[in-house]
């Protein structure tokens, strides 16, 4: 799941005022990752979904993805500017109530059978998954001690990671399995969108309730070097990052749009039994989050990227080449690769950028619309050509960010 960065606050505080009790807040916000993790991830259910119940081919059916992801290229800054004005707390309300409309839209899109209506509804629903995550990542690293704040962001991103290998079970039950019977049709994500729009209002609510700290941006001017007289765009690290991160997560995103269909395929089963597959994949990262914080310990993270980009690249080619399960698992076991990618791109990226890392912040949040180019023109090749041969997208991309760990991470040539 793509997730922004989450920036740098601080708390605005009455001296001599006891700090508060944080739990409550701490657990509405694993209930959000988990809801945004849901939702974002229930799309890889609506890409073969759609593909079936609107006869379409698959880069029409990738257009769910498109729209979807081209969002963070569109309103991850403007998402910013918006929550400076409106604050954090009603910016994470707001976030909820847009994603809710985008939800309820699904009864009318259902009730027309009209596509282009459903890819409205899942671009306004991806526009509330924005706004809230801008406005709701700075209050990890603010409710509790500073010490702890890392272990509190693994903590909270471990339970969106839950969200998204609980979607694609939830889709096979009660989207895909309905769709056998009902074919060209669009009636199964009625109700369960209408479900989760309830659940977004009601955790609204409560948000809303809640007594969280008034929270501001606060200006990191500490750096290992010296930023004046620069351009943000001087820093080699930070170009070659930005590209680093469209390559993750389009490959990642990628992988997943498709999977449900590659395994139904390649293992000649019906895409409802394929789509419990996917949780696996999506599940992996889960795992892999945690086993990659623990090895990050004593592993440099260029290091460690450019072996799980090695290792990726091994398992898409083995997954291409052969045949049955093997072919099933080695792909999924990419997700395992994916767990840490994102975090070190991210760091590696704004190493040393001192007062330009907040602005590279909002630079690199655009590049996870890499999730709506590279899926689509995925699509394309699997329209035109072979599975073997659109999986080579995904190679690609895992081949720039293997050039990342390597040497693209370095702020010069000669680092």
């Amino acid at each position: 799941m793509a997730t922004l960065p989450t920036q740098t606050v601080t708390v605005d505080e009455q001296p001599g005022q006891p700090r508060p009790n944080y739990t409550p807040a701490l657990l509405s916000l694993a209930v959000l990752y988990f809801m945004m993790g849901f939702i974002t991830c229930l799309n890889d259910t609506l890409v073969p979904f759609f593909k079936k119940g609107f006869n379409l081919t698959y880069s029409q059916s990738s257009l769910v993805q498109f729209y979807f992801f081209l969002t963070y290229g569109i309103m991850s800054i403007p998402a910013g500017r918006i929550v400076e004005r409106v604050g954090y707390k009603t910016g994470m309300v707001m976030g909820f109530a847009v994603a809710a409309l985008g939800a309820v839209l699904f009864f009318p899109a259902s009730g027309l059978h009209l596509y282009a209506l459903f890819l409205a509804a899942l671009f306004i629903i991806a526009i509330g998954i924005v706004i809230l995550q801008v406005a709701a990542n700075p209050y990890i690293t603010i409710l509790g001690p500073a010490d702890t704040a890392s272990s509190r962001l693994t903590l909270i991103q471990g339970v969106g990671s839950m969200g998204t290998t609980v979607a694609p079970l939830f889709g096979a039950y009660f989207i895909l399995a309905p769709l056998e019977k009902a074919g060209e049709s669009s009636d199964a994500v009625r109700y369960p969108y209408l479900g989760i729009a309830a659940l977004l209002a009601f955790i609204a609510l409560v948000v809303w309730q809640l007594k969280l700290p008034v929270i501001k941006a606060s200006n990191d001017n500490t750096s290992a070097e010296t930023t004046s007289g620069k351009s943000i765009f001087s820093f080699r690290n930070l170009k070659f990052g930005i590209w680093g991160l469209f390559c993750y997560v389009g490959a990642e995103v990628s992988i997943g749009t498709f999977l449900t269909n590659y395994i139904a395929d390649t293992l000649r089963i019906s895409e409802n039994e394929a789509n419990s597959y996917v949780a696996f994949y999506w599940g992996s990262m889960l795992v892999g989050r945690f086993i990659g914080a623990f090895l990050l310990k004593s592993i440099k993270a260029s290091s460690m990227l450019a072996v799980c980009a090695t290792l990726a690249i091994t398992l898409v080619l083995v997954s291409i080449n052969v045949s049955g399960h093997v072919a099933v698992w080695t792909m999924i076991a990419v997700g395992l690769c994916n767990s840490i990618m994102f975090a070190i791109i991210f760091s590696l990226s704004v190493q040393g950028l001192g007062t330009f890392t907040t602005q590279a912040s909002g630079l690199l949040s655009t590049a996870i619309a890499g999730g709506a180019v590279v899926s689509f023109c995925q699509g394309l090749l699997i329209d035109h050509y072979t599975w073997s041969v659109a999986f080579l997208l995904p190679v690609v991309c895992y081949g720039y960010i293997l050039f990342y760990g390597l040497n693209g991470y370095r702020s010069a040539v000669s680092d």
